[in-house]
């Protein structure tokens, strides 16, 4: 039996309550939003690079494995490129996001892993649909893929992509920056494109020119590109649901 003497340790405080709550903004926005991704990419151009580069080695390491290694990538590859999330919290606070900042997700809670993987499963999903709609390809074989789609295919293929990413893409900042649930990331995610689609689709248009722009480079811009499309998704998560500073911790 304690000394009741002895009092209790104290409590260790909550963590802060998650922004789960929208609001309505102008549609101009979407342009201060890759404005604030171009300053946080400028701060470490480099890192973001190699977070960038590790997320492509990985897509593409494992789609060359045999039968598993295009569902195996998509459930790898999404994990891997959470890493530049993080970098957008770091790079905001003005820390320099190191590399190992690729496996972070890794360390997640089992929900948020899920939410990540349900939210990358809906765009993989429509582009497989496109894909298959468009030109009767098969995308879980991404050798005769690749071989019969052109470069405007492939784009277009994307560009659908990207339109449905946009009601889930605010999930990973949510359970990862902010460890919120599954079920209210997703609601949350929702409600705000539901609140800001206008927006939402010029931020998909400017995404859509960034993705031309790598694919005209053969796929060498995208170490860019991926940067700049995760970091402009922060800024939005931030204005839409009035978020101050992401939590990051070294």
């Amino acid at each position: 039996m304690s000394d009741p003497g002895t009092p209790f340790p104290p409590l260790l405080p909550p963590p802060p309550p998650a922004h789960l709550h929208p609001r309505i903004v102008p549609w101009r926005h979407a342009l201060a939003w890759y404005e604030e991704a171009m300053r946080l990419w400028k701060r470490a151009p480099v890192p973001w690079a190699l977070l960038a580069l590790a997320t492509l080695a990985t897509e593409l390491g494992l789609q060359a494995v045999p039968a598993v290694g295009t569902l195996l990538g998509k459930v790898v590859t999404p994990l891997v490129g959470c890493g530049m999330v993080f970098a957008a919290a770091a790079a905001d606070r003005g820390k320099r996001p190191p590399l190992r900042l690729a496996a972070a997700a890794f360390r997640a809670r089992g929900a948020a892993i899920a939410a990540i993987l349900t939210a990358s499963f809906v765009t993989f999903a429509a582009e497989g649909y496109a894909a298959w709609w468009v030109a009767d390809v098969n995308v879980l074989a991404p050798e005769r893929a690749a071989a019969d789609l052109s470069s405007t295919t492939i784009l277009g293929i994307y560009a659908i992509g990207v339109l449905a990413s946009l009601p889930v893409g605010f999930v990973p900042f949510h359970v990862l920056l902010e460890e919120a649930g599954f079920g209210e990331a997703f609601a949350a995610s929702w409600q705000a494109f539901t609140l800001n689609t206008g927006p939402l689709l010029v931020y998909a248009a400017a995404s859509m020119l960034l993705l031309g722009i790598g694919l005209m480079t053969m796929g060498i811009a995208l170490v860019v590109v991926l940067p700049l499309w995760t970091a402009a998704s922060y800024a939005a998560w931030k204005d839409v649901f009035g978020v101050r500073d992401a939590p990051y911790e070294d």
